[in-house]
């Protein structure tokens, strides 16, 4: 008779040893391991399997140019903003890893998907109970008229089994940390389970060629819990982002095997629950105040969205021995880069100031376009001089100090029009070829850092 075979693995990373250990090599946290069994004796089929149908057969390999393309086949939602983070809708057959804090709305975002869909959905949640979920759908939406099927359960043989008897277009699970399979025998959330769970509903995505969303939790760290295998398995990771004091969330695809890794959507959290926000720039730059110190707009791009943002900085006087850097919503060694650049190049004395740096709205930026913003502000803030309100700013910087162009400078010079600014600073590298008679906007075109000082500052 075989026997049962355990291994060792992290909860916190997923990593995985033949033998207990006090450290986990991955990553570094101490007393997090635990003995998982990963196989039984007598393995049976998967559930989905002996419930939803016959086992599929094998397929055979065939040459890439006689395999017959077939036209992408999506779901669209009436939720314009998720539309655009999935890539122009539900890919068919699609595995979707919603993450985000506790709280901060992904089941509301999950419920109010099921609620508003014309299709046929079964919402699953192993969380609250079928009196709890009708008291939420009522308050944001007409639950009345939702073709949406409510399922509390955990075990993900119950749960196939009403996949079969509803045969539904859609499932949302909510969330995996709270599902069981009975191939496995440690307790739901451990890495086997959500391991074993979501290769389970990933079999059947691809098998039947319905769409499933699964709600995941992170860890302290922010990043998603369970075993880090988890993000390769799914087709699209998407990040719910937001501060649960503020109103506003971000919806972020971190990965997408169907279209942009980059998009970004925005919603307001209200009592009605999430409401699109269509156009960011306005809400962002709502509360800039004119004539004030270390503030500078920035024409960034999230995807295929350019928005106008507001990058504050407050430079002043160390009170101690080590200046203090600090940064919100900006990579924190980048900003140190550009204080470098600006001490070195062109004489600033940072070194003995305290910066701190804050991206307005809560965002969270990556788009090399904004060091020009950034730069403006730090050096308005130091020399109490107010940008003009109706300038923005789109380029990258060099260590050299000169001014790198950045892509898509038509859409982002179009967007700052759209907002009535009048000015807009960019590379002289992205004024070439372009046709400034069909803008209303003063395109001013630098080539280093300096020009744009004299210009601004005069």
């Amino acid at each position: 008779m075989a026997k049962t075979k355990t291994s060792f693995f992290c909860q916190n990373c997923g990593y995985e040893s033949a033998k207990w250990l006090g450290k986990c090599p991955a990553c570094n946290e101490w007393n997090t391991f635990v003995e998982e069994v990963v196989a039984r004796p007598s393995a049976r089929a998967p559930e989905w399997q002996t419930t939803a149908g016959p086992k599929k057969q094998s397929r055979k390999a065939a040459v890439i140019h006689e395999i017959a393309p077939v036209a992408e086949s999506r779901l669209t939602t009436p939720d314009r903003e998720l539309n655009r983070v999935l890539g122009g809708g539900i890919v068919r057959g699609s595995l979707v890893l919603v993450g985000g804090e506790p709280g901060i709305g992904k089941s509301t975002l999950m419920l109010q998907l099921a609620l508003t869909m014309k299709a046929k959905t079964l919402y699953v949640s192993g969380e609250e109970s079928e009196q709890q979920l009708k008291m939420r759908a009522e308050r944001i939406s007409k639950a009345s008229q939702a073709n949406c099927y409510i399922l509390t359960e955990t075990a993900t043989a119950n749960i196939f089994t009403q996949v079969q008897s509803v045969a539904p277009d859609v499932v949302i699970i909510d969330s995996i940390q709270t599902l069981h399979s009975p191939h496995v025998d440690s307790a739901p959330g451990s890495v086997s389970q959500v391991r074993e769970c979501t290769a389970e509903l990933l079999r059947f995505a691809k098998e039947t060629n319905v769409p499933v969303f699964i709600v995941g939790h992170i860890t302290k760290d922010g990043s998603i819990a369970g075993p880090k295998v988890l993000e390769h398995m799914v087709d699209t990771v998407l990040q719910f982002e937001g501060d649960r004091h503020h109103a506003y969330r971000i919806l972020r695809a971190v990965k997408n095997r169907f279209g942009s890794a980059s998009e970004l959507g925005i919603y307001e959290m209200q009592g009605s629950g999430l409401r699109e926000v269509s156009n960011p720039s306005e809400i962002l730059l709502s509360q800039r105040e004119d004539g004030t110190s270390g503030t500078a707009i920035a024409v960034l791009l999230e995807g295929m969205r350019p928005m106008l943002i507001e990058v504050q900085a407050l430079v002043s006087n160390s009170a101690y021995g080590t200046p203090q850097r600090s940064s919100t919503g900006f990579d924190t060694k980048r900003m140190n880069m550009l204080l470098a650049v600006l001490e070195k190049r062109f004489g600033f004395r940072l070194s003995t100031q305290d910066v701190f740096l804050n991206i307005a709205g809560g965002l969270r930026v990556e788009d090399p376009a904004i060091d020009l913003a950034v730069i403006v502000a730090i050096i308005s803030s130091q020399q109490d001089i107010a940008v003009p309100a109706t300038v923005a700013f789109a380029g990258e910087v060099g260590l050299s100090g000169e001014i790198r162009a950045v892509n898509r400078i038509e859409q982002r010079i179009a967007e700052a029009e759209k907002l009535g600014f009048e000015t807009i600073y960019l590379a002289k590298y992205n004024a070439k070829g372009l046709d400034r008679r069909k803008y209303n906007i003063d395109i001013k075109a630098v080539a280093r850092v300096e020009e744009m000082f004299q210009a601004v500052f005069g």
